[in-house]
């Protein structure tokens, strides 16, 4: 992991949450006091953040912490995942901003977990998109490896990934691949969304190297993963859950996309439980 990143995203959430101008904590403890606690899963899910984690207290100091799980690993509801020993003003400061992080790490790994468990004997990979918490993209993506998943494109550069709007913008789908193509010959891969069947045989008249096919029932995706005939990568997506995903397992199919893998993922319930002063 880049901790140049990490420890700009960690510097921030503790600027807004203002860690040393904390009341409540600052007037009920002093700056001897040293205390233990306890982080606990309160449900199960596959863990992801601890280096984040741990790197949030870290940066404070005076907190070290003794893992008993690992980056990735099934937890289960009621399990205590870590323990954490040093200066109670920063435990309990550091607190919010810690697990804020793993929370949304694990959801999000969770969730690709989950979605990959259901593809993988079919040979399909899960992606993510870039529809991430600004500023958060790092670490989402990362949660999206974690639980199994793959990454699409980081940002706008990885790739020309031409969108009903660019089609527009441009004049149709041949014309956007051609202006692509002036501009970046060889070294870019290019994506076409599709959302018809007319769409998708203009993307194969293009030679475009993935298709995807947005929003399409199983009766259209299945037309066109037919007329494409192995002539491009294909891509899937469009509100999945785990009933659409069930329901594509067997359509020759490379990839399905998610974007509420991040942008509308449930954070796993974790806590930091049963504080004791030990000094």
């Amino acid at each position: 992991m880049n901790y140049v990143i990490i420890d700009d995203i960690i510097k921030n959430a503790l600027l807004e949450d203002r860690v040393y101008a904390d009341i409540t904590t600052e007037s009920i403890s002093s700056t001897e006091s040293k205390a233990e606690i306890s982080l606990i899963s309160k449900e199960k899910g596959k863990i992801c953040g601890l280096g984040v984690f741990s790197r949030v207290f870290q940066i404070l100091g005076d907190v070290d912490i003794s893992f008993f799980k690992t980056e990735g690993e099934l937890v289960k509801k009621g399990e205590v995942i870590a323990k954490l020993r040093g200066s109670t003003r920063l435990l309990l400061s550091g607190e919010r901003v810690a697990l804020n992080l793993l929370q949304r790490m694990s959801g999000i790994a969770t969730a690709a977990y989950e979605a990959s468990e259901i593809l993988k004997e079919y040979g399909i990979k899960v992606l993510d998109t870039r529809k991430t918490t600004p500023g958060l993209r790092y670490l989402e993506k990362y949660a999206v490896l974690t639980g199994g998943g793959f990454n699409h494109r980081f940002d706008l550069s990885d790739m020309a990934m031409i969108k009903d709007n660019h089609i527009l913008a441009a004049g149709g789908i041949k014309r956007a691949v051609e202006l692509i193509r002036e501009r970046h010959p060889f070294i870019k891969k290019i994506e076409v969304e599709t959302e018809s069947l007319e769409q998708v045989k203009e993307a194969i008249e293009t030679k475009a190297d993935i298709i995807m096919l947005d929003n399409m029932d199983d009766e259209l995706l299945k037309e066109c993963i037919t007329y494409i005939n192995g002539r491009a990568i294909i891509e899937v997506s469009g509100n999945m859950n785990a009933d659409r995903l069930k329901n594509l397992k067997e359509l020759k199919i490379d990839y399905v996309s998610m974007g509420k893998l991040t942008h509308s993922v449930k954070a796993m319930d974790i806590s930091m439980k049963k504080l004791k002063i030990i000094k």
